[in-house]
């Protein structure tokens, strides 16, 4: 070609096809001197890959307009999105969608066929201007709402080697599996508000500080277990196109530890998963993936056929253990649930922290040896704290329904934390008598017999009738979908030792008022 001529497009395209002339060769800054996408790096060295996944739809059909195959060639910049129809030249009009963003509020794509020539129809006079289709010299031209759904990272905007880099993808090219995945803006990581750790008038209180100033996760924790997420959600999506990887559990409800093992929830879609066969088949797609693509910073996946199956791994940049499990939902809602208790008074996380860590030196803290998990554990402390003579914390789901509502949407159940209150309670108690106080109430007021722990509704319910509540020793109603969060103690032995560390711990304390009594220095110490 030479230099400085500008054919027009039909002649371009029939150099392209006579020729077999290269995209990169054919289209330059010179002849596209407005377009801002030209001249973008390559894939950055350790995500190249052979150049064969993007070829011009050479076959398609000699009827179509010049401005169809200048569209359909050019009118794309993730050409992993694209709908299978364009790469094989079918450009068959696609129908009207709405499609939900940002605060939910729905667009309309055009009813009328995507590719009409140059002149538009008069019914499309009234489309608003960032859905219509942009030329390439247009100074309007931007990316439109839709294409900002899936949004790329950094360093995964490249184009293709020995390519230009093509323009974003309009809104008519938005792939149906985009279209049908609800938005989900990130949960934000930081505290719903300020929050000053309670002061200590005497010994017990102080100790009770200083161990959860020690053993506390820190932003840097939550930020490593963050990252893993955001890169396991890119490469499942591989797999899954419509699937969303959510960080929930201990590392995101306020109360994780240093020491705090990641929990990952893969959501497929919203509609409840066949733990027993769904659920395995798709953890052992997962865990194939990570086996043979992931092996380089994805350590020991194996998959657990549990009641609920995971996939245990070791992410080795981290060195954090995570456990992966599909679809259940409602522990996505049970985490912003306690992150809003959490951050609603300020001596609620040092309180449960040392309970946990009372828990695991005794090891009565261990699902998997028939003894209290940690989410029982802490729905155990908020059951205390709401059921003082003078409350330290109400019932957030009778107070606020429209907040935790088991039918809001996944994508804005973060919200939660950060729309409600500080509750103002006049209790005074120091953290010291709270611990004691917790300790005497479940070793000589509750009775495990025949009442259930329910946070729902802040007091002690009768034992429910229900199979899953018979002959089990400890009764915790989970808040949402009201199961036993510690059926895992189903041997009387076990309930006796639990039953019998709460009235010895609560003896020594009272007597010795000193919290190595229970828990040693060492113990949490070394974290």
């Amino acid at each position: 070609m030479l230099p400085g001529l500008r054919p027009n497009c039909f002649e371009l395209l029939v150099w392209i096809k006579r020729y077999q002339i290269p995209c990169s060769l054919i289209v330059n800054k010179s002849m596209f001197p407005n377009s801002s996408n030209l001249g973008r790096p390559p894939f950055h060295p350790k995500y190249q890959q052979p150049n064969n996944f993007f070829k011009l739809p050479l076959n398609l059909s000699p009827t179509l307009s010049h401005q169809q195959i200048i569209d359909a060639q050019f009118s794309c910049q993730n050409v992993d999105s694209l709908p299978r129809t364009l790469l094989s030249g079918n450009l068959s009009p696609i129908p009207a969608q709405s499609l939900s963003y940002g605060n939910g509020s729905p667009i309309q794509t055009s009813t009328s066929p995507v590719f009409r020539g140059r002149k538009r129809l008069s019914n499309e006079q009234n489309v608003p201007l960032d859905i219509k289709r942009q030329r390439f010299h247009s100074p309007h031209h931007e990316s439109t709402v839709a294409n900002q759904t899936v949004p790329l990272s950094d360093e995964r905007r490249y184009s293709a080697p020995g390519s230009v880099t093509l323009p974003l993808l309009h809104s008519y090219y938005v792939p149906d599996l985009v279209r049908s995945v609800p938005p989900f803006r990130e949960a934000p990581f930081s505290e719903p508000r300020e929050i000053t750790l309670p002061v200590a008038k005497d010994e017990l209180s102080q100790q009770v500080l200083n161990v959860f100033q020690v053993c506390q996760q820190r932003t840097c924790d939550l930020k490593k277990k963050e990252l893993c997420r955001s890169q396991l959600q890119r490469e499942i999506q591989l797999i899954f196109p419509q699937s969303r990887l959510f960080l929930v559990g201990s590392s995101l409800n306020g109360f994780g530890t240093r020491s705090s093992d990641g929990d990952l929830c893969l959501v497929v879609k919203e509609e409840p998963v066949n733990q027993k066969t769904e659920a395995r088949y798709i953890l052992s797609l997962v865990q194939k993936h990570f086996c043979t693509r992931l092996s380089g910073y994805i350590e020991r996946p194996q998959l657990i056929p549990a009641k609920v199956p995971i996939v245990k791994f070791r992410d080795k940049v981290s060195c954090v253990e995570f456990d992966l499990n599909v679809n259940n939902i409602v522990g996505i809602r049970n985490t912003f649930l306690l992150r809003t208790y959490a951050y609603l008074e300020s001596r609620v996380r040092p309180l449960v922290l040392v309970v946990k860590k009372w828990a695991s030196h005794h090891e009565i803290n261990d699902a998997s040896r028939g003894t209290l998990n940690s989410y029982s554990l802490v729905l155990m402390v908020l059951h205390y704290l709401q059921t003082l003579p003078e409350p330290i914390l109400p019932s957030l789901q009778k107070n606020y329904p429209e907040s935790f509502s088991s039918s809001m949407q996944l994508h804005l159940v973060h919200q939660a934390p950060f729309t409600i209150p500080p509750y103002l309670s006049k209790n005074r108690s120091a953290l010291g008598d709270l611990l004691l106080g917790f300790l005497k109430y479940y070793a000589t007021e509750f009775d495990w017999s025949s009442q259930m722990i329910s946070v729902r509704e802040a007091k002690a319910l009768p034992r429910p009738d229900g199979v899953e509540w018979r002959n089990k020793f400890i009764c915790v109603e989970e808040p949402f979908d009201g199961t036993n969060t510690a059926r895992a103690v189903h041997e009387k032995q076990k309930f006796d030792m639990i039953k019998d560390e709460f009235l010895k711990s609560w003896h020594r304390l009272k007597s010795k008022r000193d919290l190595n009594s229970i828990l040693p220095f060492k113990s949490y110490y070394a974290e």
